[in-house]
């Protein structure tokens, strides 16, 4: 890890709202983590107590913004939390490595890279816990990361790179110019709605292997990540091949790139986990909603906007067909995200007497989490994301990605750093199952 050279407890420059305030239903049912995320950044001539100066006060800064994250989480019973912002703080760690940027390789998510982001001791109770930890490190070489893990219950994806940006903003000596919407009521579930008009698989029981009572046995398997680079001529190879053998269901829009790199995953870990034909094997996709509400969520929500949504097949339907049959699958699931099918979401976590259970599934690979892998898979997309550009004053990232995946089949996609259409796949899967993914992961391009 290094060497820690200081520690501080960052609160807002200013006296912010104060009091408890309810979380949204999409809220309730996150995970209890905080999602790892890190940048790299290229020798520069700033030194690490310099950098962390400028962290920390223009972290306070932000914070008057962004305030929700300076407080904490408060059970209520049910599975249930609130938001109590009462200007604790965020956490910032200032390390001194003797380790280079080289030494981390392609930046997978290992053990190494998930230690430049501060741990959490999540056996403490929740209402001591900081909802933002940043660590800054300053390697030998002269390069720098910022690791982050912004907590998965305040904040999702969008949120935190909006916070990020804003920050970075600040640091830079720029004004904060886009403030965060804060109500989260307006995801709450209307009080006329009693109960849900949809079936929703995707708070259900996942599938299992055939023959197989439980997924103890996979828990156990050795896992590792890994993270496989597209370029652009191959994606766009993927979509020319989806579109190729697109069924006449699929209607007449072209499938997308992300339905093309879905549908390909998917099949590259069938052929890869050696299923049997009729092995049922889903696809859980997380959407964004702020644009699929009626209406729109406000500009710059800040909560969780995500949903998921699952598609199902078999092994054996997904590996005979063509690509064009596992990413029509991949957009039925994505197309069945429609503000009715998201407001019976809402409803669905609403009447539930306790939201323990989806919590824990969210939280898959804790030890007394849900279990997600084989032969399922989930894929987060970043692909629209402002995942680049968080220039804290010493200049561009070269390197932006997950500090951390958390357990067997899931995956992110996200532009590549160019920017030039070119894609990067971070994932876990069972060692045993790697080789073979990669394989048919490139040949059947």
């Amino acid at each position: 890890m290094g060497k820690v050279v200081a520690t501080y407890t960052v609160r807002p420059a200013k006296e912010t709202p104060g009091g408890y305030r309810c979380l949204s239903d999409s809220d309730q049912v996150r995970a209890v983590t905080h999602a790892p995320t890190f940048y790299f950044y290229p020798p520069v001539n700033v030194s690490l107590e310099s950098a962390t100066e400028i962290l920390r006060h223009s972290l306070s800064e932000a914070l008057v913004i962004f305030y929700p994250l300076a407080g904490r989480l408060h059970w209520i019973g049910g599975g249930r939390l609130e938001l109590e912002c009462n200007a604790l703080g965020a956490l910032l760690i200032a390390v001194e490595s003797e380790a280079k940027i080289d030494d981390y390789g392609d930046f997978r998510p290992t053990p190494e890279i998930r230690a430049l982001i501060p741990s959490v001791d999540y056996n403490k109770p929740i209402h001591e816990l900081p909802l933002l930890l940043v660590q800054v490190t300053k390697f030998s070489c002269g390069s720098m990361s910022l690791g982050l893990g912004i907590s998965h219950t305040i904040a999702d994806g969008l949120s935190a790179l909006h916070f990020i940006s804003e920050w970075a903003k600040i640091a830079r000596g720029e004004q904060a110019n886009s403030p965060p919407f804060l109500d989260r009521s307006v995801l709450l579930t209307p009080e006329h709605l009693t109960a849900p008009v949809f079936d929703h698989p995707e708070f259900g029981p996942q599938p299992l292997l055939i023959g197989k009572q439980d997924n103890m046995e996979e828990r156990k398997r050795e896992t590792t990540t890994l993270v496989l680079k597209l370029s652009k001529d191959q994606v766009e190879k993927l979509k020319d091949k989806a579109n190729k053998d697109r069924s006449p269901s699929a209607n007449k829009r072209p499938y997308t790139r992300y339905e093309a790199i879905a549908g390909h995953i998917w099949r590259s870990a069938c052929k890869a986990r050696q299923h049997e034909s009729q092995q049922p094997t889903l696809l859980s996709i997380i959407v964004d909603a702020r644009n699929r509400m009626e209406p729109p969520l406000p500009p710059r929500y800040f909560g969780n906007g995500t949903f998921r949504v699952t598609a199902e097949s078999t092994s054996g339907e997904l590996v005979s067909n063509s690509l064009g049959y596992a990413s029509g699958k991949a957009r039925q699931a994505i197309e069945k995200a429609t503000h009715e099918y998201l407001q019976s979401s809402l409803v669905y976590v609403k009447c539930q007497e306790d939201v323990t259970n989806f919590r824990n599934f969210h939280t898959v690979g804790c030890a007394k989490g849900a279990f997600f892998g084989n032969p399922n898979i989930e894929i987060t997309s970043w692909a629209r994301l402002p995942i680049y550009g968080a220039d804290f004053g010493w200049g561009q990232e070269i390197y932006m990605g997950p500090g951390g995946i958390g357990y067997d089949g899931k995956v992110f996609v996200f532009p590549g750093q160019a920017q030039d259409g070119s894609f990067a796949v971070a994932l876990r899967l069972q060692v045993r199952h790697v080789d073979a993914f990669q394989k048919f992961f490139y040949e059947d391009i």
